[in-house]
């Protein structure tokens, strides 16, 4: 299909509170760009992810100490930057270089590199981009959407934005607003209302609802949904928000939801039948899109034999609205039959 038919299908999702429009094919929605080709949140993984037909390029947004919106996923800078060295003394009792500790022009010094794990500094996906040579800094959420526009404007195309609110409870202690802010830019930006290409996200429900109540943006919002031990002290409880009466609420502030794709794909029988929830059948009871996080090629769970396998399972078996993937052209040339 051409690339123009499936923006056209894939904008029909229209202000807040709408009913799922039937797309014409699934989106492809590059999480934090194309992030299994160039480290995550760079404007280089967002230019190739472009560059690979995505429909919609997803980006996490926390604040500096001085109330710059910029494009990272961390609160802390330790597994992706190069803080400890240029910023010797300033970490946190705990050992960590938090984001909301730095102005934006110290943050602009460090150089990024593939996420390691912090217990062995040791790359969290090994094959992946590897370079010390400081290639990648960090950017502001302006200067993202500032790239999209100027890529869509030369190549003809109208790929979206999709913006991830982190953690606004924790920046609300800090004395920052992150869905304020977050909101504030994508408007100054012209993404306004439905018919714009962008999505809204958080894991926070309250914050959600509050945007929706408010009425502070008419673009579409998105509920991620997580498990309950990941963060044991969040207000929200994931585990209500899978079932029909939690889904029901989450249709009254939100477009759709965004589910771990283990919430969907449970595994397999002792058949070889894949196993799934009823997760995607109660989402689309209550008219909500359905777009799971995160594929990725490299990272495949024990059951599943290759990357298309399990697109296969989410896309053509559960007909899921789209899929958040750290490999774009990947899926893109599932979708193609390729």
């Amino acid at each position: 299909m051409p690339a123009h038919c499936r923006l056209i299908a894939a904008l029909l999702v229209p202000l807040l509170l709408c009913a799922a429009p039937v797309a014409a094919e699934p989106l492809v929605i590059a999480h934090r760009g194309a992030s299994g080709y160039l480290p995550e949140n760079t404007l280089a993984a967002t230019a190739l992810a472009h560059a690979q037909d995505a429909d919609y390029i997803e980006s996490d947004v926390v604040m500096t100490r001085d109330g710059v919106a910029i494009v990272f996923h961390d609160l802390y800078l330790d597994a992706t930057t190069d803080v400890a060295a240029r910023f010797p003394g300033r970490a946190r009792a705990d050992g960590r270089h938090y984001v909301v500790d730095f102005d934006y022009a110290e943050i602009r010094r460090l150089a990024v590199h593939e996420r390691v794990r912090l217990e062995d500094r040791q790359p969290r996906y090994p094959r992946r981009f590897s370079s010390d040579a400081g290639l990648f800094r960090i950017h502001s959420l302006a200067d993202q959407l500032a790239l999209i526009r100027g890529l869509n404007r030369t190549s003809n195309r109208a790929t979206g934005v999709y913006v991830e609110i982190k953690a606004p409870r924790w920046h609300a202690r800090h004395g920052l607003d992150v869905a304020a802010a977050v909101v504030a830019e994508l408007h100054r930006h012209g993404y306004r209302d439905g018919l714009d290409r962008a999505f809204i996200q958080s894991f926070d429900a309250s914050t959600l609802r509050e945007l929706a109540a408010a009425g502070a943006t008419r673009l579409p919002l998105i509920q991620l949904i997580g498990e309950n031990d990941w963060w044991p002290d969040s207000r929200t409880d994931y585990d209500r928000l899978r079932t029909p009466d939690g889904l029901r609420e989450v249709a009254g502030y939100a477009a759709g939801i965004g589910p771990w794709y283990r919430q969907i794909l449970l595994g397999k029988t002792d058949a070889g039948a894949p196993r799934y929830s009823t997760l995607v059948a109660d989402a689309r009871a209550h008219g909500l899109l359905v777009h799971p996080y995160t594929l990725r090629a490299d990272a495949l769970p024990d059951f599943v034999g290759d990357f298309d396998e399990l697109l296969a399972f989410l896309l053509r078996e559960q007909r899921v609205d789209g899929v958040i993937t750290d490999h774009p052209d990947r899926v893109r040339r599932f979708l193609a039959g390729g």
